[in-house]
């Protein structure tokens, strides 16, 4: 089974809610509510993966040293095995805007399980949870 490299941040804004785009239509898992990130490429340190991402899906600047690592997901698909790192990320430079169709939504993250997401994001709840 072939795995697949991702990075996520949960970027927390002063009200300590966090950020959760929806996935959009022609997606796979389209509907679905993430934390924002993607595929690491060849040679790329997941830290450069999410600021690259940020800049692209977001519009936003972040820095490595901004990036704390919080957790990670391991989750079997049926086709793929998903390994994620998350980080969480108190300060950017911008304010982060739809670029590619998805729908952003700030929650606290008591409110995440309100929210449908993929399978590999769910354990990643209560850990975000207790560490707010």
């Amino acid at each position: 089974m072939k795995t697949v490299l991702v990075s996520a941040v949960a970027l927390i804004d002063g009200d300590g809610r966090v950020l959760i785009a929806q996935r959009p239509e022609g997606k796979s898992m389209a509907g679905l509510w993430e934390f924002p990130g993607g595929k690491i490429e060849p040679g790329e340190t997941p830290e450069a993966a999410l600021i690259r991402e940020l800049q692209e899906e977001l519009g936003i600047d972040t820095w490595e040293s901004c990036l704390a690592p919080l957790t990670f997901a391991s989750h079997s698909y049926d086709d793929f095995h998903l390994l994620m790192p998350l980080f969480a990320c108190r300060k950017w430079q911008g304010t982060p805007v739809s670029k590619e169709g998805q729908t952003l939504k700030w929650v606290f993250a008591r409110d995440l399980r309100d929210y449908p997401m993929p399978p590999a994001d769910l354990p990643l709840i209560p850990i975000l949870r207790d560490w707010l």
